[in-house]
């Protein structure tokens, strides 16, 4: 038989093993959490057998590729601040295929069609470059893909100005990568160090991009203030 004693202090040692469990418990399962959180932000990267191109892999794909650059890009052209040094250009991949005509044919007709099947539709322009790569003809890989892009939906136009959507064609030696991207114009062709750029910065690099209009302003004042002279002096 146990007295009172022996039974209140086996009682204390079975409450404090029992809290040490449970504290246990939560580390671990606080470890698993940090530990997951951690493997959902890694963005690990691939670099390629060639000069400046560079793969980004999303560990778990939550976003798709084209929101999550858009997003990014958004960001840096409202704030304006400069968030990397050595990144030109962030282009998603939405989609690849075999770099061959009858291939990305055949894939295109459905990649296309949560933009441009009917009953979607929008403007657009392509945007086609390769690298290692000599077979493929650009003029060919362009009058396709439009023709692929108007059959999905008669209502869906060209416009090389300011499109709706830009449709992205990388070859990369055999590979065909291709996405469809919103506000390609505004975002500077997604150039992350162009993006930043104020519009001061912008007319004093390139002043030939005033437009008529603000030529016309800039002009006016001078043309005034001769006409004012010229009139004084024939007063004289």
């Amino acid at each position: 038989k146990f007295s009172d004693r022996e039974e209140q202090l086996s009682g204390s040692e079975r409450e404090e093993d029992e809290d040490d469990v449970e504290a246990a418990l939560k580390k671990e399962v606080g470890q698993i959490r940090a530990s997951t959180e951690q493997k959902l932000r890694r963005v690990p990267g691939r670099r390629e057998k060639m000069p400046s191109v560079c793969f980004s892999y999303p560990a778990v794909f939550l976003v798709e590729p084209e929101n999550l650059v858009h997003h990014i890009l958004k960001d840096m052209h409202a704030t304006k601040k400069k968030k990397t040094r050595v990144i030109l250009r962030m282009l998603p991949i939405s989609g690849t295929c075999k770099a061959f005509m009858e291939d990305m044919k055949k894939y295109t007709e459905t990649f296309f069609e949560p933009w441009f099947k009917s009953p979607n539709k929008g403007t657009f322009q392509i945007v086609y470059k390769a690298r290692n790569n000599s077979h493929m003809s650009r003029e060919e890989v362009i009058k396709e893909l439009a023709g692929i892009v108007g059959s999905l939906n008669p209502e869906n136009k060209v416009d090389l100005n300011n499109p709706q959507y830009t449709i992205v064609v990388e070859i990369i030696k055999n590979v065909c990568c291709l996405s469809v991207v919103r506000d390609y114009v505004l975002f500077r062709k997604y150039n992350l160090q162009e993006v930043v750029k104020s519009n001061k910065e912008e007319t004093q690099q390139n002043p030939s991009s005033l437009t008529e209009e603000q030529n016309s302003k800039v002009v006016k004042p001078e043309t005034e203030e001769k006409s004012s002279k010229e009139v004084k002096q024939e007063n004289k």
